[in-house]
């Protein structure tokens, strides 16, 4: 008897999560649990994002041992996760004790008790690159002939929360700029008698000349006439 988690109950689960009002980081732990109770053979599950400056963080993880393998991989530079990162889709490695392609990262892996590993990139096509669902087994050597199918659609949920949650930040950042350049522009009109458009002229002015962006100038007097 197939005792295995209904795949399709649980990957609905993990897309109800997106929805909810939850923050980020929440939705992420969310996707990864049910991924780690739905693909087949693995025990620990971890989602890594890519910094706009470069620099990888486990968003998500199922164990500690996510937090190690990951953190092993990032300092390395080298394991299935980081070649996720450098644009491989999937990278499936059984048997990981055997595997010659990171040297570096994989004595130290098998020394924790990984036996197997998955690892499937996290991208939109208008977006690129966002990181990484990894998948880590000490109970397994061998993958499931469904893992990586059913690992894929995990990586797919976690990619489109990435990115809903990245244009709220947009959204809510540009809100918030046109809040405080309306303040300043008034702040402006009322300290040297000008009207709107001269005020918005003389910001940007000041902006171009200081090579200040325009929000932080705009900020600055809203925070002086706050502190006065």
């Amino acid at each position: 008897m197939d005792t295995r988690p209904d795949v399709g109950h649980a990957i609905a689960a993990a897309a109800r999560t997106i929805h909810q009002k939850q923050s980020l980081d929440d939705t992420l732990q969310a996707i990864a649990e049910v991924a780690r109770d739905s693909v087949p053979g693995f025990d620990e599950v971890g989602i890594s994002t890519l910094r706009k400056n470069g620099d990888v963080v486990t968003r998500a993880a199922t164990g500690e041992l996510v937090h190690h393998l990951d953190h092993l991989q990032y300092t390395l530079s080298e394991g299935p996760c980081v070649d996720t990162l450098r644009e491989a889709e999937i990278v499936s490695v059984p048997r990981i004790k055997h595997e010659q392609r990171w040297p570096h990262y994989v004595p130290g892996a098998v020394e924790a008790g990984l036996r197997s590993q998955l690892a499937v990139r996290l991208y939109l096509d208008e977006e690129g690159t966002l990181g990484g669902l990894n998948l880590y087994s000490t109970t397994s050597e061998e993958i499931d002939p469904e893992a990586e199918a059913t690992a894929e659609l995990f990586a797919a949920h976690a990619a489109i929360a990435l990115s809903n949650a990245h244009e709220r930040e947009t959204l809510n950042q540009a809100l918030h700029s046109r809040k405080v350049i309306g303040q300043a522009i008034g702040i402006v009109m009322e300290r040297y008698g000008m009207n709107e458009d001269r005020a918005f002229a003389f910001l940007v002015r000041a902006s171009s000349q200081s090579n200040i962006k325009l929000r932080e100038i705009a900020q600055e007097l809203v925070n002086q006439r706050n502190a006065g």
